[in-house]
């Protein structure tokens, strides 16, 4: 009777330490990473880029379901290749970055799809708006970097991007276009 405790004991506690395993942080690799963004401004695609953000992922691509990814954009640090039209982009019709200086996403879940093809839950808030949304990603690697790239369509009337005069979709279309590449180091292999 003594001896089959101590075997019971180990493998009651084995099942139980496993679920409390989470994955590793991944490092975010800021000169492998990218975001930028595209609309159309009189029918005609205009490309800007967020030159600062961060990134937070903890994630084991063979447990996709116990995975975290968070996001942070400096919205003053958005560009569009001019002085000019980057000053505007700060004003309160625009990002209002001097009263909400950050855009975020935060995931509530993530489910993998096959392939490397991931799908990433969660909120995205822009302007004090918060709407869910489904953010396709494909993850590839390659010399110890994992690169989760993707593009995921908003409307920007959704979180008060272009107030005022600028609600017109006829002159800056409602549709945009956000693509991330972000390259992590510390995510367990495919």
């Amino acid at each position: 009777m003594a001896q089959s405790k101590p075997a019971v004991k180990p493998a009651a506690s084995a099942p139980a330490a496993a679920p409390a395993a989470a994955p590793a942080a991944a490092k975010l690799v800021p000169a492998g990473s990218d975001i930028s963004f595209t609309f159309k401004q009189m029918g005609v695609p205009v490309d800007g880029h967020f030159k600062r953000f961060d990134a937070q992922l903890a994630f084991d691509p063979k447990k996709p379901e116990a995975g975290k990814v968070s996001l942070a954009i400096d919205l003053s640090a958005a560009t569009l290749g001019d002085p000019q039209f980057d000053a505007e982009l700060v004003k309160p019709e625009w990002f209002n970055s001097k009263k909400v200086p950050q855009a975020t996403f935060q995931s509530t879940s993530i489910k993998a799809l096959g392939g490397g093809k991931f799908e990433a839950a969660g909120k995205l808030s822009i302007k004090g708006q918060v709407r869910d949304v489904v953010v396709p990603v494909t993850l590839t690697q390659a010399a110890g970097t994992t690169t989760a790239a993707g593009v995921v369509a908003i409307k920007r009337l959704d979180y008060n991007i272009g107030d005022g005069e600028w609600k017109d979709t006829s002159m800056v279309a409602n549709d945009v276009q956000v693509k991330f590449k972000l390259a992590f180091t510390g995510v367990a292999p495919l």
